[in-house]
């Protein structure tokens, strides 16, 4: 108590040396007072006030707990009372036992009452169907009123039954369905029947049909109610394509069913039996007459149905569908399914006829291309393309496998019958441009083969049978005749190489089919092939059709990681492109083609057969100059010689050899091609000339010139088939190395003015051999300076030198 008082006591304090700091504040005093007073007052009145509050609620709360233990006994008299009456009401011995007793005779009512309900639906469904088949012909819209109600009964049956465990009700409800499905089909029969009429006043099916005004009336009613009594059946299709990914085809419109009617009894007996036009080897006939029909019977159903369509089915998704609400697409629509029905029965015959077979499908695609380019036909949407009658057959009948076996037998035995001719083993002259390489004329048939057989599948509309046919037929043939390039090529290099002819017991003479233009004719046969067909790969790579068949084949790698069939996302990328294995982003969109991998392979054999091009012209021409190589009269030739700037004998030999080889590479190769094989001889060339020749002999002035006039005959040989300046490029720095060599002593130059004073050649001022000498020795600067003079830019300083060494008056 002590406590609390000195702590107030201090608090008072504290309040007080806050209020009163200074003198002036004792002045307030008495205000502080009042203020202080009114406060106190203020809280004891608050305090009172709770007082009286808290007082209040426990009186409450003590009502409130009296009045809850009387409901509880209250509650508990009553509970006690049921028990006592179910236990009479059910004759148990406990409430237990009364309960469970009481919930069995509940659970037996309730069924009682379900089955109840479900038979007064029954007999509602009942006199429904009873009331459309007194109205049916006297009044049928009364008749169609009535079974649009018993329709809305049916269709909320099967959500009564989910919520009502009853034996009774699949029962009930399968009977109200049945009574609704009988009495529809009654309605439409007797709308279909009227119709029916209608069509023969008017002379259908001729083709000069038209409606008169007084059936126009008439028409338009019994057209108008079918589409009406359609359009619930329409949404519903509609409805469950909205969730499908592979599409089902539109529902045939009814009035359209009942003007095909009399048309497929026609096509019926024209194409039926033993008639002349039921050929299976002609499936065309009836194909053809299909669309004879579509274009003979077009315009009246323009002028006649288009107009009740926008009537009833403008509204809604039903106007987004050309085959509810386009005539044209309607009645070919309509059309379909007596063509389905003549395939059905044909199919089983003419799929064991492998030609018949091949021959019905690619007919089939010609139709559905015929369809879709010529009446824009497309059923379920402008952007969905129509999948056409060869999609029906080799994918809803499932006959896709036997057909791809019969076109791979095809495609096969065609390749075979063009490899055995032994014609087409020859490099084609005739057909291909003159700056291309040259294939062979199997080549050339072998591309044809594979082209027709992409316009054999290009229209199927699925891509797992599209990317089957490309993989197991189209570069399964690229592979097939690769293997034999390759085998073409591999037999010649073993035939030709040194180790190759010791192995295998080849004489020397028994190699004339690969020696000289016949072996250069051989390997272009394996060149020119594999760079035509490598160039034939890339342009495919870029028509459309294979372009959105690898944009399909990267979607379906990166989102879903696998593919149908037996066809593997690892087998896929090994006979495409690496590039669809490559994480999604990782790959630029540019980047991959379908036929990366075959035409690598391809590429790898063009490189190789050129080098085997390269090597073997390489060969025979550093032996035929051999004889050249021997030449050593260089150092003792004089200008007065009468063989002055003629060709060495020796070289004849090896010129005449490299006039008939480039002669013969510039018929078989493209001009590009050409240009870097000359090149790649030329180089090949300068080395032995340069080794063998330049380096290994002294020369005189004049042997100098004649080196050089032999140089400049061998330069025209490239000119002559490679184009201008071909030499030049080929054997640049010979040629710059022979004039360095040839240049002439001081005393040759001409005096300084006269005409000849300029260089013919580089056009630079004339400097004689012995300043060239001097500078060139001096420092690799001075070298270079010289040369750069000379107009030379292909030899270093250190050849210059080795050069300057073989003159004669520097031998020494």
């Amino acid at each position: 108590m002590n406590g609390v008082m000195a702590s107030d006591d201090a608090r008072v304090k504290d309040y007080l040396d806050d209020r009163l700091q200074t003198a002036a504040d004792l002045e307030s005093l008495d205000t502080l007072l009042d203020s202080i007073k009114s406060q106190q007052t203020m809280l004891r009145q608050q305090l009172s006030e709770a007082k009286s509050t808290k007082s209040k609620a426990i009186e409450k709360s003590h009502a409130a707990a009296q009045a809850l233990r009387r409901d509880e006994e209250l509650s508990r008299k009553q509970q006690a009372a049921v028990q006592r009456k179910l236990m009479e009401f059910t004759n148990a011995n406990d409430p237990q036992d009364a309960m469970t007793r009481f919930n069995v005779i509940r659970g037996s009512i309730h069924k009682v009452e379900v089955a109840t309900a479900y038979l007064e639906l029954g007999k509602e469904a009942e006199a429904l169907s009873r009331s459309c088949a007194e109205n049916i012909k006297r009044d049928v819209d009364k008749a169609i009123v009535s079974y649009e109600q018993l329709e809305s009964l049916a269709k909320g049956l099967p959500a009564l039954q989910a919520s009502n465990d009853s034996k009774v009700a699949p029962k009930l409800v399968g009977y109200v369905l049945t009574t609704a499905a009988i009495t529809r089909k009654e309605i439409f029969d007797h709308l279909a029947t009227e119709l029916e009429g209608t069509l023969k006043q008017m002379g259908w099916p001729k083709a000069s049909v038209s409606i008169s005004p007084k059936l126009s009336s008439a028409w338009n009613e019994q057209v108008g109610r079918l589409l009406d009594m359609q359009k619930p059946e329409l949404r519903k299709a509609a409805d469950v394509n909205v969730h499908r990914s592979s599409k089902e085809e539109p529902v045939v419109l009814t009035p359209l069913e009942v003007l095909v009617r009399p048309l497929a009894l026609r096509f019926h007996y024209h194409f039926s039996g033993d008639r002349l036009t039921n050929r299976l080897d002609k499936p065309e006939y009836f194909l053809n007459h299909v669309l004879e029909l579509i274009e003979e019977y077009s315009g009246f159903i323009q002028d006649n149905v288009q107009g009740q369509l926008v009537k009833h089915y403008k509204d809604g998704d039903l106007s987004f569908i050309p085959a509810y609400i386009d005539a044209t697409t309607a009645w070919i629509t309509a059309l379909m399914p007596m063509v389905r029905r003549k395939l059905q029965t044909i199919l089983p015959q003419i799929a064991k006829q492998p030609s018949l077979f091949s021959n019905l499908i690619h007919e089939l695609m010609a139709f559905d291309g015929k369809l879709a380019d010529d009446w824009d036909y497309a059923p379920l949407s402008p952007s969905i393309p129509f999948r056409g009658l060869s999609h029906y057959v080799l994918s809803e009948l499932d006959y896709f496998s036997a057909w791809f076996v019969v076109e791979k037998d095809f495609a096969l035995t065609r390749y075979d019958a063009i490899i055995s001719d032994r014609s087409t083993g020859y490099l084609d002259f005739d057909t291909i441009d003159s700056k291309l390489s040259k294939p062979t004329k199997a080549a050339i048939r072998v591309n044809d083969l594979l082209e027709t057989i992409t316009d054999g599948y290009r229209s199927l509309s699925s891509f797992h049978q599209k990317l089957k046919f490309l993989i197991d037929i189209q570069i399964a043939v690229f592979d097939k005749f690769h293997g034999r390039l390759y085998e073409g090529l591999e037999a010649y290099l073993t035939r030709t190489s040194t180790v190759g002819r010791t192995v295998h017991g080849v004489a020397p003479g028994d190699n004339a089919d690969v020696s000289g233009v016949k072996g250069l004719d051989r390997v272009c046969r394996v060149f020119g092939s594999a760079e035509y067909l490598e160039k034939a790969m890339k342009d495919w790579s870029e028509d459309t059709f294979f372009l959105e068949l690898w944009e399909e084949l990267q979607y379906r790698s990166q989102k879903r990681g696998s593919m149908k069939g037996d066809l593997t996302m690892t087998d896929i990328a090994a006979k495409t492109s690496a590039t669809i294995n490559k994480e999604e982003g990782a790959v630029d969109e540019l980047q991959g083609a379908l036929f990366d991998e075959t035409a690598a392979s391809y590429r790898r054999l063009r490189f190789r057969s050129e080098t085997a091009l390269i090597d073997a012209i390489t060969y025979d021409i550093r032996t035929a100059l051999r004889p050249y190589t021997k030449v050593n009269t260089w150092a003792s030739m004089s200008a007065t010689g009468s063989s002055m700037h003629s060709q060495t004998a020796e070289l004849d030999s090896a010129a005449r050899l490299l006039d008939e080889y480039i002669s013969f590479l510039a018929r078989a190769l493209g001009t590009a091609s050409l240009r870097r094989v000359v090149r790649q001889i030329g180089l090949h060339a300068q080395g032995y000339i340069w080794d063998n020749v330049l380096l290994r002999h002294i020369f005189s002035t004049a042997g100098a010139s004649q080196f050089a006039a032999d140089v400049r005959g061998i330069c025209q040989v490239f000119d002559r088939y490679g184009g201008p300046r071909q030499g030049s490029r080929s054997l640049g720095k010979l040629e710059e190395g022979v004039r360095l060599l040839a240049l002439p002593v001081k005393g040759e130059i001409p005096l300084e003015g006269s005409a000849a004073e300029q260089d013919v050649v580089g056009g630079a001022r004339q400097i004689g051999l012995w300043e060239v000498e001097r500078r060139t020795f001096a420092s690799n600067e001075s070298a270079r300076e010289v040369l750069e003079e000379l107009g030379m830019s292909l030899l270093s300083e250190s050849d210059a030198r080795e050069v300057l060494k073989r003159r004669a008056e520097l031998a020494s």
